[in-house]
């Protein structure tokens, strides 16, 4: 068990709650950088031991020394439960919105985590939103306290960072900062204005709009190259040559990215929140997920009509869900791992990050024993792997990133 910290109510400037997840870690150790005393208040006692430790739960570049650091100058504090938080100063809370299986944004995980921490928060604290949430939330919340005669500080500053990236980039990006009065605004601003290089003011809903937007970009984006991709592969083009003749030296196709799986925790979700928020009118963004969910669908259909399944061993290269971390959620390695198990003699997995999944093979069992290869995720290790004569099939062209 995970002793609350005894200098936790009279010493903590700052309470990130979800402290010890790709959210808050990285903005804990910024803070902390800083010259804050950082609170993280978080129910996951194994990473909250972890960093006690002096090691990183997950892939987070240029955060060991960081986490050396507040360790050294005795700048962290931790706690297990609402109680524990610190009355005093900024709580930051990197709860989002999730959504459900008939994809609906759960409103009520953020309710649910306010609720609990309420009794636990003096009024005139300052709590910010962290994470993404449907737009509205953060006026929904400040009219919420309200009624609950609450006299709380309200503010949105969203996260913005790529993951395993986060440290790196919050000392380097602008920070949106938005607040429901001019007083919680002042304050975030303030705080953000410590790690950040400059803040970016807007109203909460433009805010959220911000940050809802830019991940639903990326994910139409990639949704456009995987489209052409499948189109020109269908008709026996090679999509790469057709992205090398649209992009060199034409600046006004140097942004179209490369084919690959788009996945992870954050853009299809955004997306779906977005298509509920618009009453599902928004048909980009469906017709967005239909084609990067169904890029997975597509190779699994040009493997069968290429190799006898039934008879081959196929083996995958990556299950994270993007190239030099461990992250596996959402990873659509793991969507094409189940459609071909209904097909395939046996289905092979490896990894180099990923260490949490205990049917992970070895690369070299993998290509050993595999008579078909499919690189799921682009990692550096798998750049000039020798193969051994097995068939490569890659969606993301690594061996000529140039076509990217």
């Amino acid at each position: 068990m995970i002793a609350s910290d005894a200098r936790t109510n009279s010493q903590a400037d700052i309470t990130i709650v979800g402290g010890a997840g790709h959210v808050g870690i990285p903005l804990v150790l910024c803070f902390a950088e800083s010259g804050l005393n950082v609170l993280i208040n978080d129910r996951n006692e194994s990473g909250l031991r972890t960093l006690l430790e002096g090691k990183l739960p997950f892939v987070e570049y240029d955060a060991q020394p960081l986490l050396d650091g507040a360790l050294k100058n005795k700048r962290l504090l931790t706690g297990t439960k609402p109680s524990d938080i610190s009355r005093k100063g900024p709580v930051i809370v990197t709860i989002g919105t999730p959504v459900d299986e008939f994809l609906n944004p759960i409103q009520g995980a953020v309710k649910q985590c306010i609720d609990d921490l309420l009794p636990h928060i003096d009024d005139g604290q300052l709590i910010i939103l962290r994470s993404t949430v449907y737009p509205g939330t953060t006026e929904w919340l400040s009219r919420y306290l309200e009624q609950l005669g609450r006299k709380l500080r309200v503010a949105f500053c969203p996260e913005r960072v790529v993951q395993g990236y986060g440290i790196k980039e919050l000392k380097e990006l602008p920070q949106v900062i938005s607040g429901t009065t001019p007083e919680s605004e002042e304050e975030a601003a303030a705080l953000f204005s410590r790690i950040a290089p400059e803040v970016v003011r807007v109203k909460p809903l433009e805010a959220e709009f911000s940050k809802i937007f830019a991940n639903v970009y990326r994910y139409v984006e990639f949704a456009t190259t995987n489209q052409f991709y499948m189109i020109a592969q269908s008709a026996g083009a090679d999509y790469f040559e057709v992205l090398r003749a649209m992009k060199q030296n034409y600046p006004r196709a140097a942004r179209i990215p490369g084919p690959g799986f788009a996945a992870g925790p954050c853009l299809f979700k955004d997306t779906m929140q977005l298509a509920a928020f618009s009453r599902n009118q928004f048909a980009l963004g469906h017709a967005a997920m239909l084609v990067n969910e169904g890029l997975a669908l597509y190779v699994i259909e040009q493997l069968r009509q290429n190799y006898d399944l039934h008879n081959c061993t196929v083996g995958l290269l990556g299950m994270a869900f993007k190239p030099e971390v461990d992250d596996t959620r959402s990873s659509l390695s793991y969507k094409l791992k189940k459609g071909l198990q209904l097909h395939a003699k046996a289905v092979l997995t490896t990894d180099p990050f990923v260490k949490t999944d205990l049917s992970l093979v070895s690369l070299e069992e993998t290509v050993a024993k595999s008579d078909v290869l499919v690189l799921c995720t682009p990692h550096a290790a798998y750049k000039g792997l020798n193969t051994r004569g097995k068939p490569l099939v890659d969606v993301w062209h690594q061996s000529n990133p140039q076509a990217q």
